[in-house]
């Protein structure tokens, strides 16, 4: 199965499935259409009982993803109310679809701002060295509201305060994302996926309603603080953005230095 910008490859055998983001041309930044498809192969694999566990990955070894395409972002028809806000990324998760089949995400390259989404619902992480993750809102006059409360999840409230307030300027290394949690492995570069799938196979193998039970039971310890934080995320946009034009201006202007720790 594969949709535009998306692949899904399934080893029945195993009981894996690949997820693959492959626009690495856009840095596989996710279309309206990848947004829309994602929730669809998410929700569709509650029905597939041969796959067992997934893998999710970027193509082209740049960057897992760099969040929703700018150019769909601009797409995105807005309601005037700061009490609500319409974000097409909210439900490209696995566990906003319902989805307890555990996930593993193998990020090589650049992983920012809108990937937190996928990245906060894995059930870990497993990065190439040469692997960067950062939140560059805050430098183009954007809330990092849904990001920050996907990693305040995973990481210490100061690395994630750091991250999210530091936006464009600075990068987490693989290694200092192994360091504080965010990542459970470090491989060499390029050898995410597959460690990914060798420790998707081992899930795999174990009796399925024992591991979607433990994923549950995993996420259930953090439920209710995430949900409520969540909840908040709309209005905190809708009332800290700048104006669309004022954010595509500093877009523009954007610098290349950055530093990486």
């Amino acid at each position: 199965m594969s949709a535009p910008g998306i692949l899904v490859e399934r080893d029945k055998e195993s009981g894996v499935a690949v997820v693959t983001l492959d626009r690495p041309e856009r840095l596989n930044a996710i279309t309206l259409a990848m947004a829309r498809e994602l929730a669809a192969v998410w929700r569709g694999f509650r029905y597939e009982d041969d796959i067992r566990a997934v893998v999710l990955t970027g193509s082209g070894g740049r960057a897992f993803c760099t969040g929703i395409d700018r150019d769909d972002a601009g797409r995105v028809p807005q309601p005037s109310s700061p009490y609500t806000i319409d974000d097409p990324l909210v439900t490209i998760g696995p566990k906003a679809n319902d989805l307890w089949k555990p996930v593993i995400a193998a990020v090589e390259g650049m992983a920012c701002g809108g990937a937190f989404y996928l990245l906060g619902e894995a059930e870990f992480l497993i990065a190439g060295e040469t692997a960067a993750f950062f939140d560059p809102h805050t430098t183009y006059g954007m809330v990092s509201a849904f990001e920050t409360v996907h990693m305040a999840q995973r990481m210490p409230f100061g690395e994630v305060a750091r991250m999210a307030l530091m936006g464009a300027a600075e990068r987490i290394s693989a290694r200092r994302a192994y360091e504080t949690g965010l990542v459970s492995e470090v491989t060499e570069a390029g050898g995410a996926a597959a460690a990914a799938r060798e420790a998707a196979a081992v899930l795999a193998s174990c009796p399925t309603e024992a591991v979607q039970g433990t994923v549950r039971a995993l996420w259930s310890a953090k439920e209710a603080v995430r949900s409520q934080a969540l909840a908040q995320a709309p209005h905190l946009v809708t009332l800290g953005n700048l104006p669309a034009e004022r954010q595509a201006e500093l877009f523009t202007k954007r610098g290349t230095g950055y530093r990486t720790r």
